[in-house]
């Protein structure tokens, strides 16, 4: 249908026509089909939106393969009791389900813009070993809680960063890092290691008032300051997204050639797999699973280590952070060898940063609410063990930006350095040295 207004202009008026009402019926439907839902209730399409939704979580990847022993370690913890099969089976099946939590939340990111996204990937970023703590804690087994925390430290901040500089360095000759967020993650690092160096402190060198009470409201007071420094660093770090991706001007980690791949790591971001409902629902049934299946998980601890002769802080610093961390290996080799270093460090010094300052502080008031004494003293030798590496991450975050630095100056500033270095070996062996000998004699 058409009308002419008074200029002369021919108006197209399609809306009683039926191929038109069809075509946008049509669009409605896959609208309506995107978020799950049919209102024409046709089945067989629910059908393929239900099973392409279930293709693409769970049967797409191989490493899914594994979700089943989760159920089957339920199966053999109802029959056998046999806590070391529960505990093996039950790991097996968790590192798939972590996997797939942190898929589903990067994609529910996708739909809720850089400021939400932010906050979902910071929030279930180490789902996992929070609901594992929350379960542990609640059943009283503070110590485990303690341990498990710190293996997932000590596994993000040593192996999953160590291997990922390894594998990126197979591959590339030259590694380009973002100066600014490493600082910032860095000196985030020392602050949360300094809230639990002065409970153990404090605790070691016999100074408390009240035994056993003075430490535990330092904690809790320090557990609050650290909650509150992570919100803030979250915030400023989400005001200052886009300027600390512009500063990353190539901070070099190992020199070479910078020209292969150019092209792959200049393709834009790529479209989420799922839509924002198929998100939601899939990160509430990991969330679930993972809840579901930690609790067999923990249980089996105890029962795992009289079985196997081997003591509970093994099993809960080097095993048990292997079910959370699995995926951060994958993913932190992966990016590596596409030359994206700063996804890398995002993951294994974020990871440390949101569970040193977020996740244990979290237990901590968790456990104030619960009613049981959780602390931040982790004991004087797991406290410096935590130290000494976070020194040994800090120092080495700052001595490739020295390495940088010295490599950026221009040709005369290093050739004066150079000169400079000259100098003063001249002047210590042919003036000051021998002045010194002559004194002593």
């Amino acid at each position: 249908m058409e009308s002419a207004d008074e200029t002369g202009i021919h108006v197209v008026d399609d809306i009683g026509d039926p191929e038109i009402r069809e075509v946008d019926a049509q669009q409605r439907r896959i609208q309506a089909f995107s978020v799950g839902l049919e209102g024409a209730g046709d089945r067989k399409t629910i059908g393929t939106v239900i099973y392409k939704s279930i293709y693409t979580v769970i049967l797409s990847k191989k490493f899914n393969l594994l979700i089943p022993f989760g159920p089957l370690a339920i199966f053999v913890q109802k029959k056998t009791n046999q806590n070391g099969w529960v505990f093996i089976l039950g790991l097996l099946g968790i590192m798939p389900l972590a996997e797939r939590l942190g898929y589903t939340t990067e994609q529910l990111a996708f739909y809720s813009g850089p400021t939400i996204g932010g906050l979902l990937n910071a929030t279930f970023g180490n789902a996992t070993e929070l609901i594992i703590s929350i379960y542990a804690l609640r059943t009283g087994r503070i110590r485990v809680v303690q341990l498990s925390l710190l293996g997932s430290l000590l596994s993000n901040l040593l192996f999953v960063l160590g291997i990922a500089f390894f594998s990126g360095g197979i591959v590339r000759k030259e590694q380009v890092f973002n100066k600014a967020t490493a600082v910032v993650d860095s000196g985030l690092l020392l602050m949360a290691v300094m809230g639990l160096l002065f409970p153990a402190s404090l605790h070691s060198t016999g100074t408390e008032v009240h035994l056993g009470v003075s430490e535990l409201a330092l904690s809790r007071v320090s557990s609050c300051v650290l909650l509150l420094a992570y919100v803030a660093s979250i915030i400023f770090q989400l005001k200052n997204i886009k300027h600390l991706e512009g500063n990353q001007h190539g901070e070099i980690l190992y020199s070479g050639d910078q020209d292969q791949d150019q092209d792959q790591d200049e393709e834009g971001e790529a479209p989420p797999e799922i839509s924002k409902w198929e998100s939601v629902i899939w990160l509430g049934i990991t969330a679930a699973a993972i809840s579901i299946l930690s609790e067999y998980l923990v249980d089996a601890i105890e029962g795992t280590s009289l079985a196997w002769g081997v003591p509970v802080a093994f099993i809960s610093v080097i095993l048990l952070p292997i079910g959370g961390n699995t995926a951060a290996v994958t993913t932190s080799v992966m990016f590596a060898m596409k030359d994206k270093l700063d996804v890398s460090l995002g993951v294994a010094i974020g990871s440390s940063t949101q569970i040193s300052m977020f996740i244990i502080p979290f237990c901590v008031v968790v456990g104030w609410i619960f009613g049981r004494p959780v602390d931040l003293n982790f004991q004087l030798f797991e406290t410096a063990t935590l130290f000494m590496t976070v020194l040994f991450v800090a120092f080495m975050m700052q001595w490739l930006q020295a390495i940088l630095y010295m490599k950026t100056l221009p040709p005369d500033t290093s050739l004066l350095l150079s000169k400079q270095q000259e100098l003063k070996q001249w002047y210590y062996s042919r003036i000051l040295k021998p002045r010194n000998t002559g004194r002593q004699k």
